[in-house]
């Protein structure tokens, strides 16, 4: 059965909601060919969002990555994921978003933010941490990913660095208690004030990034398209002296034929610049919100030939 994505998942919303989280988190299907894209070389590992499966078959991938909020969830469906990452040798990264995905089910960013400082969201916390923590396969949680994002996407990203920062170690304490050998990666986007949001050394396992670049966008702000390195390189700054490892924990990028190749050769030859880099995991889907006008929502998948 083909995994549906979170963001198809909100489109049916009319029918079962549990029967349409199944789906959201179900086994891709192994039908169509891998894309042949060489993964980053060394000890940089590659990682995938896949939701079409797209990747099934690929061996060098090496850790699958997928999605869940922590309401309104069909958390035995995180089994199917981790059959499926053992069956394909991989690890898995698990990003665990504090909200529903059901539309006006979600308190505000500050009754959220008291709710989970109050213990209010526990047993929600709880439930996905014991589901994430009885998988076999290797897991590491991403909770409450680009804090530091202010463009009104995501109720977390609106509270303060002490607040944030509260709200994790929080949700971390809690979690151990469930998910003893889950590794726990804190993930800004690497915007400029990041520091802000650090939760501290005893909370964090991993540092993971976001690179989304959209060669449009780069001639229209820098007057160029930006190689991988560049656009890395300022939050892999901002987080490199923390000591932990880094991770591109969602890559996209999305141009014509020449700016694709130049990417995909960057992925080959990323690990070679950035010595704290430890795996690149590319996010194989259209773009769920829709960026500044003209851009619309670009289309990072690589099945697509990386060309708008």
């Amino acid at each position: 059965m083909r995994r549906w994505s979170k963001y198809m998942w909100l489109a049916a919303l009319s029918g079962s909601t549990a029967l349409a989280l199944t789906l959201a988190l179900a086994v891709p299907g192994e039908t169509q060919s891998p894309v042949q894209l060489a993964s980053p070389t060394g000890k940089v590992k590659f990682g995938i969002y896949d939701p079409d499966g797209v990747f099934a078959g690929d061996k060098s991938v090496r850790i699958e990555h997928i999605y869940i909020p922590w309401r309104d969830s069909d958390l035995t469906s995180l089994a199917n994921a981790d059959s499926y990452a053992r069956q394909h040798h991989r690890d898995l990264l698990i990003s665990i978003e504090p909200w529903s995905w059901s539309p006006g089910a979600n308190a505000s960013p500050d009754q959220l933010l008291d709710g989970i400082l109050a213990g209010a969201y526990d047993g929600s916390a709880q439930a996905v941490c014991a589901a994430s923590g009885a998988l076999e396969s290797p897991v590491t949680i991403r909770w409450a990913h680009e804090m530091d994002l202010h463009n009104g996407r995501f109720p977390w990203s609106s509270w303060s660095g002490q607040d944030y920062v509260a709200a994790y170690r929080h949700f971390v304490t809690e979690c151990r208690k469930y998910a003893p050998q889950a590794r726990f990666m804190w993930s800004p986007r690497g915007e400029d004030g990041l520091a802000a949001y650090y939760p501290g050394d005893l909370y964090v396992d991993e540092i993971g990034l976001t690179v989304l670049d959209l060669q449009r966008y780069d001639m229209d702000r820098y007057g160029h398209a930006r190689s991988f390195e560049e656009a890395l390189r300022p939050a892999y700054q901002r987080v490199a002296s923390y000591g932990k490892p880094i991770v591109v924990a969602e890559l996209g990028f999305s141009g014509d034929e020449a700016f694709a190749e130049r990417w995909r050769e960057d992925m080959r030859t990323i690990g070679d610049k950035f010595v704290g880099l430890t795996a690149v995991v590319y996010f194989n889907e259209v773009d769920p919100f829709a960026w500044p006008a003209p851009y619309g929502r670009p289309d990072w998948r690589l099945q697509r030939g990386l060309v708008n």
